[in-house]
């Protein structure tokens, strides 16, 4: 950024090019095709209410910042015949600094991911995204020609104007004082001949009325520049008024607006708490997934206000595992004067913490109860997340788990509580069984399961990366553990076999223990331990982690991000009572085809478990041997 920007007194305005992802993003508005442009007004309404609610904040230390205009206002004033919609407060304002800042980049978290599936998408599934984002600011190149703003930072004598026509570069200059606000921000779209409707008063007052009538500013509408306005909006928050004086519609368009999204709500939780902390909460659980729902710092995205004051949208409000959730928390109870760094670590925000986290866990819960179909579809969506809570949050750990839902292998794709898991389970079945993955169907079709299907012993399917942690936090469930069926001794034999079953062969022959003990000789320290499986029913062999060891799923997770130097040597269980290990067992001791056999066991085993041969080059020659062999008999 050139010194000539920071300067308001410039003489004449200079000429700067959008930060590339700035371009990407207009480019995507001037050439929008979507059809609800309305969200523009939305938008910029909602950048003028936060102007001035950061006005109120600034005033708490400076109060000489309001002067003698401390009520704010925004008004939208309409020009047909010059087809030009302006939309003013009188705010926080901007310096040409503050506007190259704020208005040439782009700092919100996520954006650029945003901007990536924009790309990607084809068709009307791009504008729907479009429409689900809060675009902001930008927006108003959907509608506009060309936007000029004016704006003088609250305090200051200087005021600034930019101007773009959103085809790459922007101006930024000073203006004479009698052409800009007294304090606050002006914003002018210049609109587009298809867009001139917009220049209507009515128009634009239903669209005030439909989009942010909630907002805790006065909105007034003016139907020509020299008119008197007609006051659209009174500027009473929405979270002061009872729920009983809110329409669906109003909570709809308010958490549209908080949100930055333009689904609907799955949930609405609006209330009061009273006692020895007094709050308001407004919040919202989103019907869609957040577009940067898994950014790597995880922030939520819940508004602190104090008595309707906004402080900051970076309070941690929620535990990251909630982090979907959006909406606000109004206290009466902190102080005005506290900065945000204090009111982070304040014991009231604290209990306020405590208290809203308990009544999104309680909302959950409760419509996990009466409407399970719904609470389905919530786990769908952020179930992922909210598992996050069962590694992170210990004394949450009960209410989350009688929140999860999984994927088994009885449940034929439907989500299964764990107490429908445990009320079903099989006499002498003393843990509940899990296995890991990264993927849903490969994960069900793993040879690890054949024994506990054969038993009909109910497995969780766990295809998240966080699965593989939370299971090894010492969690239990009405007193039964979780095991992996990747990890140790499976111990089915405790469990019958349904009736009519044939039991597998519990015991390897003389010929199958002898090599046996011939592989895990050729295979070294490639593993840990061959032995017999009373895990597998038709696969011949499979590969599973020691007692002591890491899961073998956690164990990749960790090998693949660098924290292990490699993984522990793993146990190749063979099925005794298959053909292949009765034929191989049958060879003579001095065959050359017992060698490859066992390490083509052990690359058969990996190659299941979704990893490559050992060493692919001596895997192939094997192969062709045994290939070869096979020819000539």
């Amino acid at each position: 950024m050139t010194a000539d920007v920071l300067d308001d007194t410039a003489a004449s305005p200079q000429t700067h090019a959008f930060e590339a992802d700035v371009a990407k993003l207009l480019q995507m508005m001037v050439h929008s095709v979507y059809s609800d442009k309305d969200v523009f007004l939305r938008e910029l309404i909602s950048n003028a209410a936060d102007a001035c609610e950061k006005l109120r904040y600034e005033a708490i230390a400076q109060p000489d910042l309001l002067g003698d205009d401390p009520a704010p206002r925004i008004t939208i004033t309409v020009d047909a015949d010059a087809r030009r919609l302006t939309i003013e407060d009188n705010g926080i304002g901007m310096t040409a600094a503050d506007m190259a800042e704020t208005l040439g980049t782009i700092a919100r978290s996520g954006t650029k991911a945003f901007m990536d599936r924009i790309a990607a998408a084809q068709g009307g599934e791009g504008t729907q995204l479009i429409g689900q984002f809060g675009v902001g600011f930008y927006s108003a190149f959907m509608v506009a020609a060309k936007v000029d703003v004016i704006s003088r930072r609250a305090g200051q004598n200087g005021a600034a104007m930019w101007s773009s026509d959103g085809l790459g570069t922007y101006s930024i200059g000073a203006v004479a004082a009698q052409d800009a606000p007294a304090r606050g921000t002006r914003i002018v779209l210049h609109l587009l001949d298809d867009a001139a409707d917009y220049a209507q008063a009515p128009r634009i007052e239903q669209m005030v009325r439909a989009q942010s009538g909630h907002v805790p500013v006065p909105i007034t509408v003016k139907d020509k520049p020299d008119a008197e306005g007609t006051q659209v909006a009174d500027g009473t928050a929405l979270w002061t008024k009872s729920k009983s004086a809110i329409t669906p519609e109003e909570y709809k368009d308010f958490y549209r607006s908080v949100a930055g999204q333009w689904d609907d709500p799955a949930l609405t939780l609006h209330y009061r708490a009273e006692g020895r902390h007094e709050y308001s909460v407004l919040a919202f659980v989103p019907e869609t997934r957040p577009f940067d729902l898994f950014d790597p710092d995880r922030k939520g995205r819940m508004k602190l206000y104090v008595r309707r004051v906004f402080i900051t949208d970076e309070a941690e409000l929620l535990p990251r595992y909630l982090r979907f959730v959006r909406g606000l928390v109004d206290s009466a109870d902190l102080p005005l004067n506290m900065s945000r760094e204090m009111i982070q670590d304040s014991p009231i925000l604290a209990a306020i913490q405590k208290g809203l986290t308990g009544k999104v866990l309680g909302e959950l819960e409760k419509t996990a109860k009466d409407d399970p179909a719904a609470y389905a579809k919530l786990w769908d969506t952020f179930g992922a997340v909210l598992k996050e809570g069962l590694y992170e949050d210990f004394e949450r750990r009960e209410a989350l788990l009688r929140l999860a839902r999984f994927k088994t292998t009885a449940s034929g794709g439907e989500w299964r509580s764990l107490q429908d898991y445990v009320a079903a389970m099989k006499e002498n079945q003393t843990a509940i069984y899990y296995a890991t993955g990264s993927d849903l169907d490969r994960i069900a079709s793993s040879p690890q399961l054949e024994g506990f299907r054969a038993r009909g012993v109910e497995v969780l399917l766990l295809p998240d990366q966080v699965d593989s942690f939370w299971v090894r936090g010492a969690i239990d469930l009405d007193g039964k553990p979780f095991k992996s069926v990747t990890q140790g001794a499976a111990d089915l034999s405790l469990i019958p076999l349904p009736e009519g079953a044939d039991a597998p062969q519990a015991e390897p022959s003389d010929a199958v223990g002898a090599f046996l003990a011939f592989v895990k000789d050729t295979l070294g320290d490639a593993v840990s331990e061959v032995r017999a499986s009373d895990r597998l029913t038709d696969s011949a062999v499979c590969l599973v982690a020691s007692e002591s060891g890491l899961d073998r799923q956690l164990e990749k997770l960790l090998a693949n991000a660098g924290q292990l130097p490699a993984g522990a040597a793993p146990v190749l269980e063979v099925n005794p009572a298959h053909v292949q290990i009765a034929a191989l067992a049958a060879l003579p001791e001095g065959d050359e085809l017992r060698a490859d056999a066992a390490e083509l066991l052990l690359d058969e085993a990996r190659i299941v478990d979704g990893e490559p041969p050992r060493d692919p080059r001596a895997f192939a020659s094997r192969l062709a041997r045994l290939i070869a062999r096979a020819t000539m008999a």
